[in-house]
């Protein structure tokens, strides 16, 4: 039989395909665009390809590389090939191993699903499967009629022929943002922008009867690739087959009849000969390192990945922008710690060896008594983080989150305005194929059960249904937290074990060094722990998810992403919260000590920050070094190595009749990584945020070193997405969903740990109460002996005296870190009335911060409106403009007739005549249903 190439009849075998060879984006006709790709790997039996077999079909087919299903030829050839695997079905099914049996079937559902595409008015392109086994692929192009009937369904708001004005604000802002214009111009990216920026065209949902509304100049570039690529994967999601009862392209993906589906990318993006496209100039002004200092695309961004990417994009950058005023006031505050330094009276009275504390042992037995002084370089370090600036800082960092979040809803309402996103409405979703298949379950065992069943109980999965999904989500998680609370003990039990070994050590430098050796070390095991539970705790939420079994797409990634961010949030912060909160709580006194296992005693904190910023910082650098940056860049091409070798492995050694000398633009698409979506990247960037804010007032650099690495994190996402990932379909979305919730509740959350870091961890409220309480001048002269209670070295527990001790005959009494009785009290080692004093200043200080901060941000929330005025008045003039327009073009259209029927008047003989003519007039667009059905072979044409 004749090859059908482009709905015309070659007969001849020489030459054919060459003439034939397809553009990098279009099909063999090279007019056509190619608006989706379907990839699928076929495997054939062998008795079809054994020498002598006798069957012709395969010496026909490599004839041509390409069929194509578009039109009436096109779709007896497709109904021959299914007529004739389900005449040959029974019989081939009797004889076939359980693998040839299977790909038949995966065989038949491909047909079905390709003829079923074709009957939905989808025009498509085969490659001929030539070979033993091997990677196929289906090209599908949707015709002007498709386009304009699903853009109707789908209310896709498209730009008219109106345009209006665009209200700018005057006075001192129009004169400031023109100075700002004219000072960042060599930081904008270098993009075709609009003509005329002050001109907005009126955007409506298209309608096919009112395409006289719309700047129609040319049908095939009116939607652009993305809104054509997003109407085909909506076809695509809604077309069934009746093999399984599968709704969709995604249940056949989940069922491997196919691999893949995905939208073209607009070509290369490193080719100096071929034309600009929109990737390629994306990769040159947004996704190389070397333009990190210019301003971002978004509107382009928007446009090549629509506008679920483009707001996440946008938010990366306002958070990046915002971190720039924080990270300054971040390191003024640092340098504020290293100017006073010196004149910090209790870090000089820690240091000064005539100020002869001698503290008690850190440890039974081994570790001997020691000198204050010898902790001289950690008290002077603690300085740089532990000063009064820290809690103007930590006021500052909450009020700033508040600024941020006000900023981004006013950002997100103007970026909805300009992409015209206001009253965008919930698109109706299509259940996910894990749940149609539960849902078929449930069906058939209710189905052999009882008969007179209700309906609604049928058609959806009630909570029994769903029950034992929530107890297993429950206990998991439960298990995981305390799997987290286990690492934090272990590394504890750690850090107590080996400040004992190192404690006798003869190395004065070692002892004096303990503290800071035993954190920095236990720090690295907790990172290392941290992120491999990270890559656990992601598999394993996506495993709770799907056991859940959501109904829809929207459902599972909000669930998803609530328990991912749970179980990350605990990892990433157990750890700090321990030192911040915990640790030195439950140490007991000498004499009395608690102990973790016989002879090692809990932890003893030094009341001051310094070991809370290492932890901190530490964490936070290799969080987002190793895990942020080496795993994004390193895992894709590991990926991308091993589906190539695996390919390469399975595929034999044949000549392909349908592989030109250059590979096509899907064959380079299909080798790059899926798009898995957005959630590990806001999952890393909110990781950062509380990083930012909820511990800044230990560690003032972080937003510095957020900033820093933002910086490269922007770009590095930008190539991922641009060289490294198959295209993305275009979602709409007007806001960046729970993300937003999740950042508001951190922020919240801030103030809180942020209050208890200073007035707990911190040594600020005792040295305030000294200062202003029990100073005899008003100074901090004495400030360290006030906090250092006094313990008779006799009352201590036999067995538990330091061995070997030089000085232990020397020493009557010791000191420890506590507000207790001294012995010679009435009421020895019972805590001090100072204690109580300093206790009720700190939850007092928690208090009125608390509220304070809360009070501050609910002012600036209410100071700043959500929506921007001029984008308000904006939005009002729209609808004017809208309603004036219509008005107008009906008007016109009721004069239109008015004239018709005047002549009509005049020319009454002709009736029936100008009926149809007038018919023909005002109908913009006309097709017959039957003929779409009927007619295949002049749709691509109907232009």
């Amino acid at each position: 039989f004749s090859q059908i190439i482009n709905n015309y009849l070659d007969g001849t075998r020489g030459g054919a395909t060459d003439r034939a060879t397809p553009s990098a984006m279009h099909f063999r006709d090279s007019k056509r665009k190619v608006d989706y790709v379907l990839a699928y790997h076929y495997r054939k039996r062998v008795s079809q390809h054994q020498p002598g077999s006798g069957s012709p079909e395969p010496l026909h087919r490599s004839a041509s590389s390409a069929v194509i299903s578009n039109g009436e030829t096109g779709k007896s050839c497709l109904e021959q090939q299914q007529q004739s695997g389900g005449q040959h079905e029974p019989l081939g099914h009797l004889g076939l191993s359980p693998l040839d049996a299977l790909e038949e079937e995966k065989r038949v559902q491909r047909n079905e699903y390709e003829r079923n595409l074709v009957e939905a008015g989808l025009e498509i392109e085969k490659d001929v499967e030539n070979k033993s086994q091997g990677l196929s692929f289906v090209r599908i192009h949707a015709p002007w009629h498709v386009l304009s009937r699903e853009a109707e369904l789908l209310k896709i708001k498209m730009p008219t022929k109106k345009m209006y004005e665009i209200k700018e604000e005057g006075g001192i802002l129009k004169k400031l943002n023109e100075i700002w214009c004219r000072l960042t111009e060599p930081l904008q990216p270098q993009v075709p922008q609009q003509d005329n920026t002050k001109m907005k065209s009126l955007s409506y949902p298209f309608s096919r009867e009112k395409m006289y509304l719309y700047n129609i100049k040319d049908k095939d570039t009116f939607f652009d690739n993305a809104t054509r690529s997003r109407i085909v994967r909506e076809i695509l999601k809604r077309t069934p087959t009746k093999s399984r009862n599968s709704m969709g392209i995604s249940t056949l993906i989940a069922n491997n009849v196919y691999d893949a589906a995905y939208p073209l990318h607009d070509g290369e993006y490193e080719d100096q000969n071929s034309e600009m496209n929109e990737r390629k100039l994306l990769y040159q002004e947004w996704a190389r390192y070397g333009v990190f200092y210019k301003f971002q695309p978004i509107d382009l961004i928007r446009k090549y990945f629509g506008e679920k990417i483009g707001l996440y994009f946008a938010w990366l950058g306002l958070y990046t922008e915002f971190l720039i005023p924080s990270s300054v006031v971040g390191v003024i505050v640092f340098f504020y710690g290293c100017i006073t330094i010196e004149s910090d009276i209790p870090s000089k009275e820690m240091c000064d060896q005539r100020n002869a504390f001698t503290m008690c042992p850190l440890c039974d037995k081994f570790c001997n008594y020691w000198n204050l002084s010898s902790a001289c370089a950690t008290a002077r370090a603690s300085h740089l983080f532990d000063n009064p600036a820290t809690v103007f800082f930590s006021i500052f960092m909450a009020l700033w989150a508040t600024m941020f979040l006000e900023q981004w809803k006013r950002l997100q309402m103007r970026l909805s305005y300009f992409w015209d996103l206001t009253g965008l409405e919930e698109e109706e979703e299509h259940p996910r194929p894990e749940y149609e298949t539960k849902l078929l379950q449930k069906k058939l065992k209710t189905k052999n059960t009882t008969e007179n069943t209700n309906e609604d109980e049928k058609e959806k999965l009630t909570w029994r249904d769903r029950l034992p999904g929530y107890l297993a989500n429950f206990s998991m998680i439960l298990f995981m937290i305390m799997l987290t609370f286990s690492a934090v003990f272990g590394v504890m039990v750690y850090r107590i074990t080996t400040a004992a070994a190192l404690s006798f050590s003869t190395n004065e430098t070692t002892r004096s060094n303990v503290r800071v050796t035993v954190t920095a070390t236990a720090v690295i095991i907790n990172l290392v722990v941290i992120l491999i539970l990270d890559e656990i705790y992601g598999a394993v939420a996506k495993w709770l998810t799907e056991i859940e079994v959501p109904k829809t797409e929207k459902t599972f990634e909000e669930r998803l992403i609530l328990k991912a961010f749970l179980l990350k949030f605990v990892n990433s912060y157990a750890p700090i919260f321990y030192v911040a909160f915990f640790k030195g709580r439950f140490v007991g006194r000498p004499g009395r000590y608690l102990y973790v296992f016989d002879g090692y005693r809990m932890e003893e904190a030094r009341g001051c920050l310094m070991e809370l910023c290492i932890q901190l910082s530490i964490i936070m650098l290799g969080k987002q070094l190793i895990q942020n940056n080496l795993f994004e860049i390193g895992i894709p091409k590991l990926k991308k190595l091993f589906r190539k070798l695996k390919d390469e492995r399975t595929e034999p050694k044949e000549i392909n009749t349908n592989q030109s000398k250059d590979p096509q633009q899907w064959d380079l698409d299909y080798s790059l990584e899926p798009f898995t979506g957005l959630t590990p990247e806001y999952m890393e960037m909110i990781i950062q945020f509380g990083f930012v804010t909820l511990f800044v007032a230990s560690f003032p650099l972080a937003p510095l070193f957020a900033l820093l690495n933002n910086i490269i994190e922007v770009r590095l996402d930008a190539k991922k997405f641009v060289t490294e990932l198959r295209r993305p379909d275009t979602v709409r979305a007007k806001d960046i969903g729970i993300w937003y919730n999740i950042l508001s509740g951190i922020g919240k959350l801030s103030v809180i740990i942020n209050a208890f870091v200073i007035s707990v961890t911190s040594d600020f409220i005792p040295r305030l109460m000294y200062q202003y309480a029990y100073s005899q001048n008003g100074t901090m002269h004495g400030f360290v002996n006030h906090t250092l209670s006094y313990f008779n070295v006799s009352h201590l527990k036999a067995g538990t005296q330091p061995e070997n001790s030089p000085f232990a005959q020397d020493v009557l009494f010791c000191r420890f870190k506590d507000y207790r009785e001294p012995p010679w009290s009435q009421n020895p080692y019972e805590f001090s009335r100072q204690y109580w004093a300093v206790l009720s200043a700190r939850l007092a200080f928690v208090i009125l911060f608390q509220n304070l901060v809360m009070f501050l941000s609910v002012l600036v929330d209410w100071m700043i409106p959500d929506i921007p005025k001029d984008i308000s008045e904006q939005i009002k003039k729209e609808k004017s403009v809208l309603v004036d327009f219509f008005l107008k073009e009906e008007h016109e259209k009721l004069k239109l007739i008015e004239s018709f029927i005047t002549r009509d008047k005049h020319r009454p003989q002709s009736g029936a005549k100008g009926q149809r003519i007038r018919a023909a007039s005002f109908c913009q667009f006309s097709q017959s249903q039957k003929g779409s059905l009927a007619s295949f072979s002049s749709q691509h044409t109907e232009v």
